[in-house]
């Protein structure tokens, strides 16, 4: 971290909390803790309880240690407090009253220390098909690719090896046969589960952003600095799914109502045939005979669930 006189607060600049007037943040930390636990949720973004077990793992670990002058507790609290609210450091100076050297050291102690330990929160993919997949007819076996892997994406990405994302220019109704208005073709079959499919990874995502909104815009970090965040944020989120799957912030999105969709949607733009995919930050190149092999797939399972959508209306 760097603190520059050019340094900008970030979406949650104005944000300071009730305490900016105490003396210093250990002050601060103690008010918070000894708070509500919402409060401390407000803040830290997780409950006191959670709090309190990281910094005892992470202390435990050897990862971090007292010193003379600040607990581990608030050199959590500083870390969580810069990207549960996109501060920077001046700003964050300004509440626990240390110099800006102070704070990116300690941020830094912090972040390194939870990438320590990132992958006890994560869980690899098995080879099982999820049961929210495998359960559901509307889903199963159509999204199901017999080699490899691939991603659900949105229509910014254009359909290619290793992600599958809906038609373009096509309409999507959420519901099947809301108001006596059926799917009318495979494509609009398709777009509609992929939607509600998709709409999964955009709660989970939804969540993560909600409850480290550092994530929403590049902080001016370096790199390496800014994909550490990412993962420290992962597997922050993973923890604390782990010991409060029920937080505030995780129940704003346990359903589908993050979704605030029309019941009829616009078509969306109409795609075009590249040779790159859209997004530059990929940077991967496919050839004619790669892409062309991703549309066959998807045009596959459209037409897989229209054959069966059809013949369950025939026996209806």
């Amino acid at each position: 971290m760097e603190n520059s006189d050019d340094e900008k607060d970030g979406v949650f600049s104005n944000y300071m909390p009730k305490e900016l007037s105490l003396p210093n943040g250990a002050k601060f930390v103690d008010v918070v803790l000894s708070g509500q636990s919402d409060h401390c949720l407000e803040n830290f973004r997780m409950d006191k309880q959670a709090f309190y077990k990281l910094c005892d793992i992470l202390q435990g670990k050897g990862l971090l240690r007292h010193t003379n002058r600040i607990k581990i507790e608030e050199q959590l609290a500083i870390f969580l407090f810069i990207i549960g609210h996109n501060l920077r450091t001046r700003a964050v100076q300004e509440l626990f009253r240390y110099s800006g050297e102070t704070i990116s050291r300690h941020f830094n102690n912090v972040l390194n220390a939870i990438m320590a330990i990132s992958l006890e929160f994560f869980q690899p993919p098995g080879p099982d098909i999820p049961p929210e997949i495998l359960e559901d007819p509307r889903f199963y076996p159509y999204f199901k690719v017999p080699e490899g892997k691939y991603y659900l994406v949105d229509s910014k990405y254009t359909n290619m090896p290793g992600f599958i994302a809906p038609y373009n220019g096509i309409s999507c109704h959420l519901n099947e046969y809301s108001d006596g208005y059926p799917p009318q073709d495979s494509r609009e079959l398709f777009n509609q589960r992929h939607t509600l499919l998709r709409n999964a990874t955009d709660r989970s995502f939804g969540a993560l952003k909600s409850r480290f909104p550092i994530l929403m815009s590049a902080p001016p970090y370096p790199l390496q600095t800014q994909v550490k965040l990412v993962v420290a944020a992962c597997a922050l989120h993973n923890y604390i799914l782990r010991e409060k799957p029920d937080d505030l912030i995780f129940k704003m999105y346990e359903h589908d109502t993050v979704l605030q969709m029309e019941e009829s949607l616009p078509p969306l733009e109409v795609e075009h045939p590249i040779m790159q995919a859209e997004n530059p930050a990929l940077d991967i190149a496919f050839d004619t005979e790669q892409l062309e092999f991703s549309s066959q797939l998807r045009d596959s399972i459209a037409g897989d669930m229209w054959d069966d959508c059809i013949g369950d209306l025939s026996t209806m």
